[in-house]
């Protein structure tokens, strides 16, 4: 097996956690990705936010698109 390419550090903080807001930061960057729920994921949380932001799952499918 090769030797990994990249190892990147990930920090997850809990901003408000009723309302699914995370911020990540992610490697070197300094401004943090801000994640959340919108749409459906809100509505299977049961929970309503203001604001919305991406979840996760956008992120994942947005880098599997590129």
């Amino acid at each position: 097996m090769s030797e990994p390419i990249e190892l990147t550090k990930i920090t997850i903080i809990q901003k408000d956690t009723a309302n699914k807001i995370r911020e990540a930061y992610i490697g070197d960057f300094e401004e943090p990705v801000l994640y959340g729920v919108h749409g459906g994921v809100k509505k299977f949380y049961g929970v309503e936010t203001n604001p919305e932001y991406p979840s996760t799952l956008d992120h994942i499918v947005a880098s599997a698109g590129g």
